[in-house]
């Protein structure tokens, strides 16, 4: 088999793969119905901001408990259940949409709704993949999980837009989208039960204490590769990948197309992403530095992207925005789930999505505000600096605890060449004079 591939020779990740590859198809065709049924309820891109925010919301405020949850529970298990949330939300909101009830309220609350469910399930199945697969296979099963998720960015958004248009473009239409969401989780279901159960490596539970939440983020702050990535996360999140409310506002205002050219902006978008995701998944380990110009060059794309001239150049010019986009990601994601102890990977995990979606409430609603004061191109600018901004004082925090690091070890070899304003009498605690011994 490919060394791309190799992942797949695993009956339970091949299970997983075809079952998340047809809800993730399922899920950007919501995204694209949402996001247009907003437009034609309000017109208003502060709206369309307020409704991704609200998605995302409960990623920040609930997704440091779903960590612990999901270190002390099956993850298989927890899994079936946030999935299955996650279709009932769904369903709501397609039903009342198809039956003409629809208020933009209703809309903010299932977003709402939905984004409690998908901050469980986010840390849960992050960390799940390293128990379908070898730790060998990890670096290679996160870049074909990214692979599925970008080959169904591809396909949802283009038929969410050729479904709207073929159904009228209005209201009704987008709730027929929804509804087709609301079936494909049912085969997330399906694959987490058909698994062998033999074939897994599930992690011990994590004991029941006080502190355990602490703990976690006392864990990560003591990692500088970890400290790097959730910074560089963090604006690439807030500020950078806010592409339901850029694209949707490139498409209407500056463009004036419309569902069918919005949603085609997902896809070739998407097949960028897809070659970043099989890149990904050959290469046998992460570099530090791959991150770093990963960011970079992700802030560059933007900025260009919101100075192109026409559509014609801006759909052209997408799959570049996606390959930097998940190389970013997908180096970031490898990097926390090999470095993090097994016990503590549902709390690393929960922590990197709460940093990588977690800043959209805080990001969307600004991103929008700017796209409606300053037009539709400065959402693109305006992130894309910010992106390489927080790309460089990631990597700045990073030399910089390296280097506080070096200096504490040397502190406790040679107290007698310590600065004083480092780790100020170290020697002088008994742990440290025993293991001077």
């Amino acid at each position: 088999m490919s060394p791309t591939f190799r992942s797949l020779h695993n009956p339970n990740y091949r299970k997983y793969a075809a079952g998340s590859l047809v809800s993730n198809v399922g899920t950007w065709m919501q995204r694209i119905a949402q996001d247009w049924l907003v437009l034609v309820l309000t017109g208003s891109g502060t709206a369309l901001g307020i409704t991704t925010g609200l998605q995302f919301l409960p990623v920040l405020l609930l997704s440091p408990y779903a960590g612990l949850i999901a270190d002390r529970l099956p993850k298989r298990r927890l899994l079936q259940i946030t999935q299955a949330a996650m279709g009932i939300s769904s369903l709501m909101l397609g039903l009342i949409t198809v039956l003409g009830v629809v208020q933009v309220w209703h809309v903010y609350a299932i977003a709402l709704i939905f984004g409690v469910a998908a901050a469980f399930d986010a840390p849960a199945r992050q960390s799940f993949v390293s128990e379908l697969v070898d730790a060998d296979d990890l670096t290679n099963a996160v870049g074909l999980n990214s692979a599925t998720f970008n080959m169904a960015r591809i396909l949802g958004p283009g038929l969410a837009g050729l479904m709207i248009g073929a159904l009228g473009g209005g209201v009704w239409a987008t709730g027929w989208v929804i509804l087709v969401n609301a079936v494909s989780y049912g085969a997330v279901i399906w694959q987490l039960r058909a698994m062998d159960a033999t074939l897994l490596h599930p992690s011990k539970p994590a004991p029941r204490g006080p502190g355990m939440l602490r703990d976690g983020v006392r864990y990560v702050a003591g990692q500088p590769k970890m400290v790097m990535i959730l910074i560089i996360v963090f604006f690439a999140g807030t500020f950078g990948m806010n592409f339901q409310i850029t694209s949707a506002l490139m498409a209407t205002e500056v463009f004036g197309k419309g569902a069918s050219e919005f949603g085609l902006l997902g896809s070739t978008m998407a097949i960028g992403s897809l070659a970043g995701a099989l890149m990904a998944a050959r290469r046998p380990r992460v570099r530090l530095r791959l991150l770093v110009i990963a960011g970079v060059g992700f802030g560059l794309a933007e900025i260009v992207a919101g100075l192109l001239p026409s559509y014609v150049v801006f759909a052209a010019f997408s799959p570049l925005i996606g390959f930097s986009t998940i190389t970013l990601l997908n180096s970031a994601n490898a990097v926390m789930q090999l470095e993090s102890d097994p016990m503590m990977r549902g709390r690393v995990m929960a922590l990197y999505m709460t940093i990588v979606m977690g800043g959209t409430p805080l990001g969307a609603p600004v991103i929008g505000w700017i796209g409606e004061i300053a037009g539709a191109r400065w959402t693109l600018v305006v992130g894309g600096l910010l992106v390489i901004g927080g790309t460089a004082l990631g990597a700045a925090t990073y030399v910089r605890m390296e280097k506080a690091r070096t200096l504490r070890e040397r502190a406790i070899l040679t107290p007698e060449h310590a600065p004083s304003n480092v780790i100020p009498r170290v020697w002088d605690n008994p742990a440290v004079a025993r293991a001077r011994k």
